[in-house]
């Protein structure tokens, strides 16, 4: 089954960390690019790091040195380090996998920072 599935969301307080995960499935991961989008209520979606198979990454400027992407080709799986969190932070996030076949979509991980 072609799938993406995000775990690792939940409430955090200003200033801590989280980590999500994105374990792919069906698909041949080493030949996607991996990332992680956001959408916040009433906003669209947007881009918060990507990854590609050799491991080139790019950061929104709103992320920059607090988050970071890597992934682990051995598990199919993409990560999203998220430190220093801030309650603007606060949205649905959203694994994608690029490859010249398909683009995929996760189902999405609410992440909800508080003061």
């Amino acid at each position: 089954q072609v799938q993406l599935v995000e775990s690792g969301g939940g409430l955090v307080q200003a200033g801590g960390s989280l980590r999500l995960s994105c374990a792919a499935s069906g698909i041949t991961f080493n030949s996607n690019t991996m990332g992680w989008y956001r959408q916040a209520p009433g906003k669209q979606r947007e881009l918060v790091a990507r990854i590609t198979s050799g491991g080139y990454t790019v950061y929104a400027d709103s992320v920059k040195g607090r988050f970071t992407i890597s992934r682990d080709n051995a598990k199919n799986t993409v990560y999203l380090q998220m430190n220093s969190l801030k309650p603007e932070d606060t949205a649905v996030y959203y694994c994608n996998a690029v490859s010249v076949l398909r683009q995929l979509w996760g189902q999405g991980t609410l992440v909800t920072v508080s003061l």
